[in-house]
């Protein structure tokens, strides 16, 4: 992701189809925080948006557990995929209390979002990888960028978030979603944190402030076969690749969306 504008988030709002996808997700979000039951019980569509998250942002992982599954399970240490699935509800429980420091110390952030996946505090955990060190990332299959060009990029990705500027949430978000993705930073679990990081920037940026639009969902349901499709756009850098990977992010804040409403609805209907 590449732009010499002044403002390089804003000037990807320009991108083929990026305009439209921001508006679509705003009224989106606007019709789900008018539900009336988002009045009275929106901590409980927050905690149950964050459960949902989470088994969808496991499921692009390699860990596709069905909900009830998610939801019944307390032992996350059995296996690579349980420890998948225990790495991503860690993750969204712990989104929502860091996005005081995100606009502040951005990869102070992602250290934390590493250290809090691997549930370790080894050698490689919450820092970014070094020299000689592999990347545990099987279903991402891009060139791995260097540690001294992550190093880099990570850099020029935290300016950007500490100064703000005039994008809009659904731009910022998609492009931490597909630089971290890019770049793979840690030597594990970099998937989930790209994916918790993109909520975090939603949450942050005030356009889901009660995180109850769990894109991670919507990236689920589109499949892994359209995932990778639109990062590899993203990775190509061009106006029609990078603006393909925010609409599609864009969709599946939607799907996030409509998730969150058929909660809401359930409740109103007392059968949830």
């Amino acid at each position: 992701m590449s732009t010499h504008a002044s403002d390089p988030l804003a000037a990807l709002g320009s991108l083929p189809g990026v305009a439209d996808a921001v508006d679509s997700v705003r009224k989106a979000v606007d019709r789900v925080y008018g539900h009336r039951v988002m009045r009275r019980r929106s901590n409980e569509i927050s905690s149950e948006a964050a459960l949902r998250g989470a088994r969808g942002s496991a499921a692009l992982s390699g860990a596709d557990w069905a909900l009830e599954e998610v939801r019944r399970r307390s032992d996350f240490s059995a296996d690579p995929e349980a420890r998948t699935v225990g790495a991503a509800l860690r993750l969204g429980a712990e989104a929502g209390q860091l996005l005081s420091i995100w606009r502040q110390s951005p990869l102070r952030v992602l250290a934390r979002l590493h250290l809090v996946a691997a549930g370790d505090p080894g050698e490689s955990v919450g820092r970014p990888r070094l020299d000689g060190e592999t990347v545990d990332e099987p279903l991402v299959t891009a060139p791995v960028p260097t540690p001294a060009e992550v190093a880099g990029r990570l850099d020029g990705l935290a300016e950007l978030i500490v100064a703000g500027g005039e994008a809009p949430a659904l731009v910022t978000a998609a492009v931490v979603h597909g630089e971290l993705l890019a770049l793979r930073p840690f030597t594990s679990y970099n998937g989930l944190i790209a994916r918790a990081a993109e909520r975090i920037a939603l949450i942050g940026s005030g356009l889901d402030p009660k995180a109850i639009c769990p894109a991670e969902v919507g990236h689920a349901e589109q499949g892994w076969a359209a995932y990778l499709a639109a990062f590899e756009g993203y990775l190509s850098g061009t106006p029609e690749g990078v603006g393909g990977w925010i609409a599609h992010c864009g969709r599946s804040v939607e799907l996030g969306v409509r998730e969150s409403t058929a909660v809401c609805e359930a409740l109103q209907r007392g059968a949830a």
